[in-house]
């Protein structure tokens, strides 16, 4: 029998799609849904990936379909990092595409990775009436909340005070540097706002013994420390945490100037 279900958001939509095939399960990887089959994973729900704004999924999809769907309708789709050289597919979701044409994709990319016996118990394609309720900004890009933009304004006015000091973005996220190298970063983890900064790795277990600082993915082995200031922070111990690392990263030049 078709099935019909109603989805409160896109995400709910995503959901409903994805798990409706035969052994498809929901497993967490790098902060974002992934849908596997026996192991194998046929599409990852990716939100505002590095910054670039999107409501996508990425789909493993037969040879040659990413070429034609982005040469085609370039609006709606494209070809995402890490997994595109590979043939994979990006789906954007909030562009007007229609969600029986998604769930026919999805479909496509569940054949793609699954065991023919699983894919050819499919039976119809899912019939899913399209979400009602649109993502805010906020949902999209947390760093946009009055949180995070009080947080960034006070961390703004204290990193750009020292000399040579720029901020920029990386992989999306703000992040200041001095001279070149990054001495501070702000992002969201786990669905709580953090702080990064650089302590070296002796002053690292002395501040984890506090449950509001943890070590960070990918640079905590190199001497870096998250502080949690979902909620509220000490921002002379936020000014001197950034002004240490700051001072670690800084030329000489640029202490010198700090001197004077």
């Amino acid at each position: 029998m078709r099935r019909k279900a109603l989805a409160r958001d896109i995400s709910a939509a995503v959901r409903e799609i994805c798990l409706s095939f035969p052994e498809a399960e929901e497993v967490g990887s790098h902060g974002f849904p992934n849908f596997r089959v026996r192991g194998k994973t046929f599409a990852m729900y990716v939100v505002n990936h590095h910054g670039d704004g999107r409501i996508a999924l990425w789909l493993r999809s037969p040879p040659g379909a990413q070429e034609v769907h982005v040469r085609g309708e370039p609006k709606r789709f494209f070809v995402p990092p890490y997994v595109g050289p590979r043939g994979w597919l990006g789906v954007q979701l909030d562009k007007g595409l229609s969600w029986k044409r998604i769930a026919v994709l999805v479909r496509e990319a569940y054949e793609h990775v699954a065991p023919p016996k699983l894919a050819a118990s499919i039976g119809k394609t899912l019939e899913i009436r399209p979400p009602t309720v649109k993502p805010g900004a906020t949902e999209i890009d947390p760093m946009r909340s009055r949180r995070a933009q009080a947080v960034l304004a006070r961390l703004r006015k204290i990193c750009l005070a020292w000399p040579e000091t720029s901020e920029g973005l990386q992989f999306g996220k703000p992040i200041w540097r001095a001279g070149r190298k990054g001495f501070a970063l702000a992002y969201y983890n786990a669905g709580r706002l953090k702080l990064a900064f650089w302590v070296g790795v002796d002053r690292q277990a002395l501040l984890t013994a506090d449950k509001r600082f943890t070590l960070p993915k990918y640079i905590g082995h190199n001497g870096w420390i998250e502080l949690d200031v979902h909620e509220s922070c000490d921002w002379d111990e936020v000014r001197g945490l950034a002004f240490d690392s700051y001072r670690h990263f800084a030329l000489k030049r640029m202490l010198g100037a700090l001197q004077r």
